[in-house]
């Protein structure tokens, strides 16, 4: 009659919290980021969605919100590789900011010198290098397409 289940223990429980409050942080932090490169230089639509998906497997009303910035995010990433120059901004953009990051690293007479500011620099650079090769690859094919463009 009555199938019995075995007890919840409280350090399944504590894990459940913990891996719980790391996916939220996690998704706060790329939503908070993303944000805030929409006005600064960045990949700000790619991590609010990134931060949007992560937030909405812990909260399922926010799924309504991934489709429509993921449509957006994707037409900015095919705008950034739809010509040569843009390509070359992008790629000249991204070893500045490796370059600063070097900078920054070891100068010191420098506002905010240090290892922290630099090695931020050097990664936003890299992530900037990441991304475009991605959309490079994904996107310029796609946005060439006679099936893109109707």
């Amino acid at each position: 009659m009555w199938k019995r289940t075995a007890p919840v223990t409280l350090v399944e429980t504590k894990e459940a919290v913990v891996k719980r409050l790391g996916v939220v942080l996690l998704g706060a932090v790329l939503l908070a980021a993303g944000i805030l490169l929409l006005v600064l230089p960045g990949p700000g639509l790619l991590l609010v969605l990134a931060g949007l998906v992560t937030l909405a497997s812990e909260f399922p009303k926010l799924k309504r919100y991934v489709d429509p910035v993921r449509h957006r995010a994707m037409k900015a990433a095919e705008r950034s590789v739809a010509s040569p120059l843009r390509v070359a901004v992008s790629v000249a953009t991204s070893l500045a900011l490796i370059a600063a990051g070097v900078l920054w690293s070891i100068m010191r007479w420098l506002p905010f010198a240090g290892w922290s500011t630099g090695t931020s620099l050097i990664l936003s650079g890299l992530i900037l290098l990441g991304l475009l090769g991605w959309s490079y690859r994904n996107l310029r094919v796609r946005s060439s397409s006679p099936r893109s463009r109707n």
